[in-house]
């Protein structure tokens, strides 16, 4: 039987992350990877026939993946920031949070509010958020503090509005306006089902804004394609060997995997195994009873476009409006009454969502004659679409989620989103969409959920958790590595490195 220092099952961007440090540091590492790739999620992929364009066809921006993984494993990426937060269209108008001008952002504020009493609010709940990352992502690569210590280096009426207060009492009570209130909700709903009042809109919120002590999500330069490629490469020039097309059956706590590669069967065992599934997943690899099964909540919608579309607000230039986070239909009462109709079991009749080009600020993921013809790309993110809504069904629901997300994409135009989707050789046009079900089938998240459960707050759950790492199981050689540890979600490789010093820490 061979015998590795620690076999990884599972080779997402975080099974990569904790490879390479584990292969570094001088480790006999084996990654063990179910798809015919590497990344999991975080990959790029021409979507369409005939269409030279790397889509980035799950996860798309980075934020949480901290400069210090980056500079420790050498990894050479461009990551690059956006000059535009936000553009969000109401009637003939919309706002726009430019953030290289903050007097054209609060000009914005006081045309759609009639004042700037609102700008001065989000300037004060963004200095707030500030304080809060500067505080708490550094402490993300570190074993776990108490909430008593993370509590200690936070200014109390930050700690209230984001950790003890519902986030939508502290926007209701901060903000005036029903547009600028959704603006910053929206921000605690990507991939969560969740209502008013549900501390999971402030884990999702917070998740959201710590991200390298700014919040800043960039646009990584090649596509997610390129983070997976720059970790696949630094694991493997360290020694580790990775395996694809490699599906893991069991785990034994004792440290034995059994997988299959092709049409035989193998067993390998590992000093430690390093899971980076979905805890549901490790579980009936382990032969235990489940957890308490997630629910993915969001349609994903890949666009290629043949140009832009023209806005009804003839005062702001589409490159600009579609250049940073284009918000639809995402006011804060749209969000409530979308979640209320998911949350009785209809699709929502006007999915709001929201959208943002990776092309303007990376046209190399667009071929020669794509760039040459003004091609473009849109990425959606369409919330509250919990995986109930495609069960039985995943096929037509798909289609019905798909017509009202364009229909409500389309209300806020001058004009219809098809009429500028680019036709593939064959005629279709290059629109595709993936359901929480799709996502379960195709990367193994459990009903779709992008975090394969409900986040963690950042902090030691009890006095024994205090120094762990948050990766630990009920078995000593068996670890989460994956984005169901604790601080886990997104695209950030802090499972992986957590659970390679976990191991470190022990030898």
């Amino acid at each position: 039987m061979e015998s590795y220092d620690a076999v990884i099952a599972g080779g997402g961007h975080n099974g990569l992350v904790a490879a390479a440090y584990l292969a570094r540091a001088g480790r006999s590492v084996l990654v063990l990877e179910r798809r015919d790739e590497v990344g999991g999620a975080a990959v790029s992929f021409r979507a369409f026939p005939g269409v030279d364009v790397r889509l980035s066809r799950y996860s798309y921006l980075v934020s949480l993946l901290p400069r210090k993984i980056i500079a420790e494993l050498g990894l050479g990426l461009d990551l690059r920031r956006r000059r535009m937060s936000s553009y969000t269209p109401v009637g003939d108008g919309g706002l726009l949070v430019d953030t290289g001008d903050d007097g054209r952002t609060s000009a914005s504020f006081s045309a759609l509010t009639g004042s700037t009493k609102d700008f001065e609010a989000w300037q004060r709940f963004y200095a707030m958020t500030s304080q809060v990352a500067k505080r708490t992502f550094p402490t993300l690569t570190e074993p776990l503090v108490s909430r008593e210590e993370l509590r200690s280096g936070i200014e109390p009426g930050a700690w209230d509005a984001l950790f003890e207060r519902p986030i939508s009492e502290t926007l209701t009570g901060m903000f005036g306006d029903d547009t600028v209130r959704g603006v910053v909700l929206t921000d605690a709903l990507i991939g969560t089902f969740a209502g008013a009042g549900d501390f999971r809109q402030n884990l999702c919120l917070l998740y959201h804004v710590i991200g390298n002590e700014t919040g800043d999500w960039d646009v990584p330069v090649g596509g997610m394609g390129a983070v997976t490629g720059a970790l696949a490469s630094a694991a493997s020039s360290a020694g580790a060997r990775l395996v694809t097309g490699a599906e893991v059956l069991s785990i034994d706590p004792g440290g034995s995997v059994r997988y299959r590669l092709g049409d035989d069967e193998f067993v390998v065992r590992g000093g430690h195994v390093l899971a980076n599934v979905a805890p549901r997943t490790l579980a009936r690899l382990l032969g235990e009873e489940p957890p308490e099964a997630p629910e993915g909540a969001q349609l994903k919608v890949n666009m290629v476009l043949s140009r832009l579309p023209r806005l009804r607000d003839s005062s702001v230039d589409p490159r600009e409006a579609f250049g940073g986070t284009f918000h639809v239909n995402e006011g804060y009462e749209q969000l409530a009454a979308a979640y209320a109709e998911a949350a009785a079991g209809r699709i929502p009749s006007l999915p709001p969502c929201e959208i943002y080009c990776h092309s303007l600020t990376d046209p190399s993921i667009l071929g020669p004659t794509e760039q040459a013809a003004g091609v473009q790309t849109l990425t959606l993110f369409g919330l509250h679409m919990p995986a109930r809504l495609f069960e039985g069904r995943n096929d037509a629901a798909r289609d019905e989620a798909l017509r009202a997300t364009l229909s409500s994409l389309d209300s806020v135009l001058a004009e219809p989103i098809e009429d500028c989707v680019l036709r593939a050789p064959d005629g279709r046009l290059c629109v595709e969409a993936k359901t929480p079900l799709d996502l379960e089938a195709e990367l193994g998240l459990p009903a779709g959920h992008i975090f394969h459960r409900d986040l963690s707050w950042p902090y030691a759950a009890d006095a024994d958790q205090v120094g762990r790492w948050g990766v630990e199981t009920a078995h000593e050689r068996v670890l989460v590595c994956g984005a169901g540890a604790v601080r886990g979600g997104g695209v950030s490789g802090i499972p992986g490195h957590n659970a390679a010093m976990a191991v470190l820490a022990r030898s």
